[in-house]
């Protein structure tokens, strides 16, 4: 794709892709969710060069993205900046913010991919008074409470979805959202939490007792999102070997899940399940288990004591 695509980008656009490929979890069964993200002038041309730039990424071989719209388009950073909340936050709009923070790499040039997040990143901790006033937790509720919103909105999808959609691919939708879905909104969570690790010691924490040093954060941050969702959760998990056991839940099951999907007669077979035979489906059922395995392991994780991550969950993943 760099090769392909190079040249079609510039100081002002990005080539954006999200999902599997970002997320360095991609297989033959993937799809390619990308977007031209633009953060400079409105150009006529900018239309011409989504069709060059589909044109090069659409292959044969190559699952088309979803109907919905989201991807295989242009996107402008005026919306994913400013539109943050409100009737103008329409599910789309969220959806490409918070991917672009969560699991999101350029393809060529990164200026306006980097600018758009670190601007994006800004606004969620600038409007977030809480944060600047040395509060018990160094939480930043304002981004935090938007991915869990997305992270909802996903959730509540799935529903409007096997609806409108008759039941069609529900069974590789239901598991996809027990566990990559279901691992965006972890890794964000964590990244959150981390501004309360990472600023631990009474030095780190003068930052948050002054708004001009907001910078530091934002940097701190989308160095925290720079990595991929796994390598988030397991930055984390390092840090206590008395979790190992719970770590052992959540990437065996999820190096499973991959196996699942990597393996094209069972993703087709689980595309093309219906409804009514997944109580009695083995590969259906297997992947459930999976799902199984990968919650208790997160809730080992998250509710634990010792490291304080319970208070941390109690507190922003509850209430």
């Amino acid at each position: 794709m760099q090769e392909a695509l190079r040249g079609l980008d510039s100081e002002d656009t990005s080539v954006v892709v999200s999902g599997s490929l970002a997320r360095d979890e991609f297989t033959e069964g993937s799809d390619i969710d990308w977007t031209l993200l633009i953060d400079g002038s409105a150009d006529p041309k900018h239309y011409d060069l989504v069709g060059r730039i589909d044109a090069l990424i659409r292959k044969p071989e190559i699952k088309p993205t979803g109907a919905e719209g989201t991807f295989a388009a242009m996107v402008f950073s005026h919306d994913l900046i400013h539109q943050i909340g409100g009737e103008d936050d329409t599910n789309r709009n969220t959806t490409r913010r918070l991917l672009l923070l969560l699991e999101s790499q350029a393809v060529g040039r990164e200026d306006a991919c980097e600018r758009v997040a670190r601007h994006i990143l800004d606004r969620y901790l600038l409007e977030d008074r809480g944060l600047w006033r040395a509060s018990k937790y160094r939480v930043p509720r304002f981004l935090q409470n938007d991915i869990a919103r997305y992270w909802r909105t996903l959730a509540v999808d799935f529903a409007y979805k096997l609806r409108t959609r008759s039941g069609k691919g529900w069974a590789i939708r239901n598991i996809k959202l027990r566990m990559s879905r279901k691992l965006i909104y972890v890794s964000g969570l964590l990244a959150c939490f981390r501004c309360h690790f990472d600023y631990s010691d009474p030095e780190a924490t003068e930052i948050f007792r002054d708004p001009k040093r907001h910078k530091e954060v934002v940097e701190h941050l989308r160095n925290v999102f720079a990595m991929t969702p796994l390598e988030i959760v397991a930055g984390v998990l390092l840090k206590y070997p008395h979790l190992d056991s719970a770590a052992q839940s959540i990437f065996d099951s999820y190096d499973k899940f991959l196996g699942i999907v990597a393996d094209q007669q069972k993703r087709k077979h689980l595309e093309e399940l219906n409804e009514g035979d997944g109580e009695r489906d083995a590969v259906y059922q297997d992947a459930r288990t999976l799902s199984h395995q990968f919650r208790d392991g997160l809730l080992a994780f998250f509710f634990d004591q010792k490291s304080g991550l319970d208070d941390l969950t109690k507190n922003y993943g509850v209430f």
